[in-house]
């Protein structure tokens, strides 16, 4: 008996080992198999924190690609400078049966850098491979190790990238010196990890399973604030020989100021001279500011820095006085040593930038956060942010790019969160205003006039200054009509701290209304139709609406003689709900047709059981926008 279940215990052992290889398809349940595109079979990372300046990172990674939308998750891109080396790589691919087909290693890997067109000084480079394989199912499997000569970015373990990728088998173990002093940041995590500790070591191990693939929800809030995920920083930490400690923002925030910027914002005599003689008719630190900050956008261009320490550290401001070019952090120093020169102080501030608001986290300090810098003027009475990387930019705007949200601000006293200016739905305004005549066989004609400001001033600003060309590649783009053609374009830029783009443009819609058995059917909404929004039962996700807004839509159709007006005006609808605002209405002045309409578009966070009102607020809206009047032609 005893043998007997020695013998079963060596099978379960050799069993259990051989399905772990074993990348049979019809293995995966079917649960995982159901809405994902790919299904990671098993992934195993491991960060071995043997130093401050030795983090070794191995991973093992498998991943089955049902079909051609989940080629993606079958890539590997690993990048690669000075501070981190690629020790290894191998693989192998294998067909849906589980049997292998091909291995890879790094030789087979394409090489290259990762400079683009705003890069001058890129020292990073990039290994990427993604199998050329055209029949599916099939499966990857990718080992590689890394070597970072820093601790200060540790890796996170996010065990799900996509709401098309289910998860079989993930986990992330992170080994450190048992006295070494870290701080963990888990999301969305139940459970506890597993922990070991010895007189060399700590082991602590993150695992998950059986993580499925999920229909991806509209107006659904960052998948970092509801995927799994574990962030790691040691309070010790290196950085290209750069050494520090931090637990907290303040501390950080002292760090960056301390080792990053203090020493790199020294100017010559003769700019301090210039820059006091530039503003020295200027009443206000505001109207010296605003100065200075024409200099800055006429002096100097954007370039990106991404060699060493320059990932963090800017160029000292006396190389962008003498260049005339820099990144975000160099432009900001500058900008910032400038301001000292009239003794104007500052903050430079880290953002996450991006059209999406992501804050960085209060509760926990790292500099995995934030990939821009801009800079914060603290006037008194009258907080002034600049954008300091375009060169056409109002001063004190900073647009959809960095408004609302929390940023990091190193002082000499310490880091600061402060929050960005908010790009507001009453201010985020479209205000249309246009005039149309209707022919005889239905065609119309006549002169549009927009004003875009706010959130929408950042949709038409990029168009100023383009040739024709590409200014009516645009208005297609933008006025998505058929059978419609633009005229006499210009475009008016009001560059004042709430700026204002004006478009004023000639159109022509040919065959606009529809004439059939004596009657003309004309929509009376032209120009600014909103989208309806899928139902969707059972939503799982809060609803999550970005940024708000206003259009204010008036058209005035001159209607043609042999139009009979006897039909019954005025014609009104309004529709209110907790995500905003509509409301339409037609009415006639003689041969005149006016149609006004205005919507207001709430933003915030709302429960996900409001999804079916919010659906229901944007279908009204949408039938409300294709309202078409039935006109009698005269015989």
């Amino acid at each position: 008996m005893k043998y007997t279940l020695v013998l079963i215990s060596l099978l379960a052992i050799f069993n259990g080992a051989f399905a772990q290889d074993n990348y049979d398809v019809d293995l995966i349940p079917g649960a995982l198999r159901n809405r994902a595109n790919s299904c990671i079979r098993n992934e195993e990372t491991v960060v071995d924190m043997r130093a401050p300046e030795n983090v070794m990172v191995t991973v093992k990674r498998a991943i089955t690609v049902f079909n051609e939308n989940g080629e993606d998750e079958a890539r590997l891109v690993l990048y690669y400078d000075k501070n981190t080396s690629i020790k290894a790589i191998k693989g192998e691919v294998y067909n849906a049966v589980g049997k292998p087909i091909s291995k890879f290693s790094q030789s087979d890997f394409s090489d290259m850098s990762v400079a683009d067109g705003f890069s001058l000084f890129v020292d990073s480079r990039v290994k990427h491979y993604l199998p050329n394989i055209n029949q599916y199912p099939y499966t990857i499997v990718y080992n590689y190790e890394i070597r970072n000569k820093q601790n200060l970015i540790i890796p996170r373990w996010i065990p799900k990238p996509g709401d098309d990728v289910s998860v079989e088998r993930s986990s992330y173990t992170f080994i450190s010196k048992p006295t070494d002093d870290v701080r963990i940041k888990t999301l969305n995590f139940t459970g506890e990890p597993e922990v070991t500790i010895d007189d060399k070591q700590k082991k602590m191990i993150w695992k998950t399973s059986n993580i499925l693939a999920v229909k991806t929800e509209p107006f659904s809030p960052d998948p970092e604030t509801y995927r799994t995920s574990v962030q790691i920083a040691p309070k010790q930490f290196t950085y290209y020989n750069h050494k520090g400690s931090y637990q907290n923002w303040e501390e950080l925030g002292k760090w960056v100021y301390n080792d990053l910027i203090k020493q790199r914002n020294t100017l010559a005599p003769t700019t301090i001279s210039m820059v006091k003689d530039l503003v020295k008719n200027e009443k206000s630190d505001k109207d010296k500011a605003r100065k200075i900050y024409q200099y800055l956008q006429e002096k100097t261009r954007y370039i990106s820095v991404q060699i060493g320490i320059g990932g963090m550290q800017p160029i000292a401001a006396s190389e962008v006085d003498r260049l005339g070019y820099g990144d975000c952090k160099a432009l900001v120093n500058y900008m910032q040593s400038l301001l000292k020169a009239v003794d104007i102080d500052s903050y430079y501030c880290i953002v996450e930038a991006g059209n999406e608001k992501v804050s960085v986290d209060p509760q926990f300090a790292d500099l995995a956060q934030g990939n821009h810098i801009i800079l914060c003027l603290p006037l008194k009475g009258d907080t002034i942010w600049l954008e300091c990387t375009n060169q056409k930019i109002p001063f004190g705007y900073l647009g959809d790019f960095t408004d609302d949200r929390l940023v990091f601000a190193c002082t000499p006293e310490g880091g600061k969160l402060l929050r960005t200016p908010k790009l507001t739905a009453q201010n985020n305004l479209q205000v249309r205003k246009v005039s149309l005549n209707i022919k005889d066989d239905g065609t119309a004609n006549g002169n549009m006039n927009t004003v875009f400001s706010g959130s929408q001033y950042d949709n038409s600003e990029s168009i100023i200054g383009k040739s024709l060309i590409e200014q009516q590649k645009f208005l297609k783009n933008s006025y998505n009509i058929d059978n419609i053609d633009f005229e006499n374009i210009t475009y008016l830029q009001q560059k004042t701290e709430n700026p204002k783009v004006i478009e004023d443009i000639k159109v022509n819609l040919r065959h606009y209304a529809n004439i059939n058995n004596g009657k003309m059917y004309l929509q009376l909404n032209a120009f600014n139709v909103t989208r309806s929004i899928p139902e969707i039962k059972a939503r799982r996700l809060p609803v999550y609406i970005n940024r708000g807004y206003t259009d204010e839509d008036t058209i005035i159709y001159s209607l043609p003689d042999n139009i009979s007006t006897d039909f019954i005006l005025p014609l009104k609808k309004s529709f209110e709900s907790d995500f905003g605002t509509y409301e339409s209405n037609v009415s006639l002045d003689g041969k005149k047709l006016i149609y006004h309409r205005k919507i207001k578009i709430i933003d915030g966070t709302f429960p996900a059981e409001k999804y079916a009102l919010f659906s229901k607020f944007m279908s009204d809206v949408n039938m409300a926008d294709h309202l078409k009047l039935m006109l009698s032609l005269k015989k």
